[in-house]
């Protein structure tokens, strides 16, 4: 994805975990602190849901690129559910 870094593995607990990675890259923290609520929002409402709902139980990361700065609600959100129906494709 050009605007999301998204690495997952096997969770040993019985529910999926997300972290997330917001680097600085020289904005300011209002900016920074505006991405992290879009991408929490985003995760919460799309990728824990379909997570839980097709049983899958992961330790997910998801960073930030530089470019994620410049993203919607609406667009962070896509390439986050355009990862999931891609890793669990291609995992199948």
């Amino acid at each position: 994805m050009p605007h999301l870094d998204v690495f997952d593995s096997e969770a040993p607990a019985s529910r999926s975990r997300v972290g997330l990675v917001v680097p600085r890259y020289g904005h300011t923290a209002v900016r920074r602190n505006q991405v992290k609520r879009r991408l929490r929002e985003a995760i919460r409402t799309e990728l824990l849901p379909r997570l839980d709902s097709e049983g899958r139980s992961r330790d997910i990361l998801v960073r930030a690129r530089r470019e994620a700065y410049d993203l919607s609600y609406a667009r962070l959100s896509r390439e986050l559910e355009s990862w999931v129906r891609r890793r669990w494709r291609d995992s199948s």
